[in-house]
This record gives structure tokens, sequence and C-alpha cells, in this order.
């Protein structure tokens, strides 16, 4: 990362960059680093987002997803950052696998801080004076290019002479550019008032085997077919990974409202209060300490029913 930056903007650039090696769970930490450098404005991106590895390793998947995102708030709230913002996924929604449940429990840590503070000032006399953190989140679908994502994938399988394995026929996704999404996240956490779950305007959703001939078809090469048997590249299923969805939603339930960016709604969605947030946490660590995995998902399954009927 650093490389990289240092490539792209070079000597000139007019900002400092801090490369701090150390655990998102840690609580003393995150804390230390965030008085140390004056953080005002945290973006919380870092968690275990490969689906079939949370799937096999899932009190792991818990432990860092929830975790990290609980350590991260309760330290932002305590030195009254300005803005945390979660950026997460549309596998939060309705979801059908461990790793979306973990991100839908993170949200709800979010919404529970956003919900704790709004009350605290309500009951304030000079609330205006009052500095408070806000916490939102930022839910989207797939990156183009991002780690995990199917695009370096393809072009790795077309390089080596193909095959390209698609898990199902029938598998869309939402896809965003790099840029266009950190702009949108930028844009949303401006827009925040506390509590808000922003969901972006993806636009259309693409098949991922439409995705995949165009990728071969732009590579110079052919798509190879029972009809086409002298094609290049042959594209073969292997079948739906574990707690893979054969399409993902970015609304949980409702309308969304339009903001005053035309691409960026605000959903309205069921909360969770602090203290059943506080205690949900602490069957979980107890579960996490004992590798109790059957409590685990037990606890987790409570606190996101949407996949608790999937399980």
């Amino acid at each position: 990362l650093e490389q990289e930056i240092e490539e792209k903007f070079g000597e000139g650039k007019n900002f400092n960059i801090y490369l701090k090696l150390g655990d998102v769970k840690d609580f003393n930490l995150i804390k230390y680093l965030f008085k140390e450098y004056k953080i005002d404005v945290v973006y919380h991106a870092a968690a275990y987002k490969h689906v079939p590895l949370i799937e096999q390793n899932p009190l792991q998947g818990i432990e860092n997803n929830i975790f990290s995102t609980f350590a991260i708030c309760k330290a932002a709230e305590e030195l009254s950052l300005s803005r945390v913002t979660l950026i997460s996924t549309d596998k939060a929604v309705r979801p059908t696998n461990v790793m979306g449940a973990t991100k839908r429990f993170a949200e709800l840590i979010l919404q529970s801080f956003a919900d704790k503070i709004e009350k605290h000032n309500s009951s304030l006399e000079d609330p205006i004076n009052f500095k408070r953190s806000k916490f939102l989140i930022v839910r989207f679908g797939n990156v183009l290019g991002s780690s995990g994502s199917v695009v370096p994938l393809f072009k790795k399988q077309i390089a080596s002479g193909g095959p390209i394995t698609l898990t199902d026929d029938r598998v869309i996704r939402y896809f965003m550019t790099l840029s266009e999404a950190a702009q949108l996240v930028i844009q949303a956490t401006s827009l925040s008032k506390g509590g808000d779950v922003f969901i972006l305007d993806m636009g259309s959703p693409v098949k991922i085997r439409d995705l995949a001939e165009q990728m071969i078809r732009l590579s110079g090469l052919k798509v190879k077919t029972e009809e086409v048997i002298n094609g290049d590249i042959e594209i073969i299923n292997i079948g739906l990974r574990p707690g893979e969805k054969l399409y993902e939603e970015l609304l949980i339930e409702g309308d969304p409202m339009q903001t005053p960016h035309p691409l960026i709604f605000r959903a309205n969605e069921v909360k969770m209060n602090f203290g059943e947030l506080t205690e949900g946490l602490d069957e979980l660590k107890k579960a996490i300490n004992d590798l109790d995995k059957d409590l685990a998902l037990e606890v987790l399954s409570r606190f996101v029913p949407d996949w608790k009927k999937r399980m």
C-alpha cells in the first residue's frame, strides 16, 4: 500500500501516511492510535469477507468481524470522534452465510451506538454544546478489481487458457468501480445525521456468465461451446459454494429514501438497543473463548433472525 501511494502521489504529496501494524480488535491500541494521531473520521473496512472460508471457520469470522467493530466504535465514542463509517455489504441483507450475518451484526453495533448517543443527547439541558460521534453504515455490492473479485480470477483463468469456472449460470451481481465506491462512501459520510444506513445505487445487475463471456471477447478470444468447438476458452459450472446466493439485495425492508445525492439512498431499518447488544456480545465472547461453535452460531442467529431462517 505504501508503495502504491508513493507511486501515485510521489514526492509532491501534501499529506502524511502512517503505517501501523496491530490487531483491529485491540481496543487499547485502537484508542491509542485515534488519540495519538488526532483521528477525526474513521472508515472501518477491516473484515474477513471470504464466504466459504468463514463457513468453515465461523468462530474466527465472528470474533474478527464483530469485535473489531465494537472496539472501534467504543474508542470513537470515548474520544468523541466526528464520524465512524462502516463499509458493509449486500451480503448482510437476508444473509445466507456466516460472513453476511457477522456484517449485519456489525451494522447493528453502529446503529446501537448511534441510538445510545442520541438518547444521551436528548436528555441533556444543552445538547447543542455536546459533541457526539456520528455512526453510519454504507452498504453496497461488489467492487471491480477488489480483493476476492471475480475479475482478477477470470483474467488469470483466461491467461492460463481456461476454463473459466462459474458457480452457476444464473448468478447475478451488482458491480461498481473502486473510484466510484470510494467517492460515494465519502459523500455518504458527509450526509450522515447519525445511525444512518446508506445504500448506493449500483446500477443494473450483471449476469456473471455475461461478464465472463465479455472478458473472453475483450481478450481477443472466442468462447468455446458445443456449437463453437474451435473456441478458445470454455466456461464450466462448478456449483454454488457453501452460503452463496444466486443474487444479492441491498435493502432489508421498506422503500429507501432519497438523499441530496442521486446515487445515495437512506434505508429505514430495525435497530438494537445498547443493553441488548452488550448482552449478545458477552454471550459471543464466552462461546468464542470456549470454542463453542454451536453456541456462537445460535447467538448470532438470534440477533440476525433473517439468517436463522436460512440455517
